[in-house]
């Protein structure tokens, strides 16, 4: 897959025009037009606010992986399982908690599941 069909299939799966894009990046529509048929490349610049625009990273857009998803949101991910998995780290602060504190919150979490658990 080449950059123009990338953005293609991104444009479409947001059911936007040609020119709507356009309109939200600040660029002609022809523009657009000679970046999905691979005829121009953008600028650095509007390939940021492309990735952007999608939620994408610069790989992705470039086809240069098939992740989709910016490191920032992966990291983002990684940290909240890291912290449902590990509740010594999710509950230290400036001061250590004991092992009795770490159960204690533990149970009250549990409590709060269950409350509010979708029946």
């Amino acid at each position: 897959m080449e950059f123009g069909e990338r953005l293609k299939a991104l444009r479409e799966e947001k059911d936007l025009t040609r020119d709507a894009l356009a309109g939200k990046l600040n660029v002609s529509y022809s523009a657009v037009s000679k970046y999905e048929t691979n005829v121009r490349f953008p600028d650095k610049g509007t390939l940021i606010d492309l990735a952007a625009f999608f939620d994408v990273s610069l790989d992705y857009l470039l086809c240069r992986s098939d992740i989709r998803e910016t490191a920032e949101k992966i990291l983002n991910d990684s940290k909240k399982q890291f912290l449902v998995s590990s509740p010594q780290k999710k509950y230290s602060t400036d001061e250590d908690l004991s092992p009795e504190a770490i159960e204690e919150i533990e149970k009250f979490k549990e409590f709060v599941q269950h409350k509010y658990r979708k029946k």
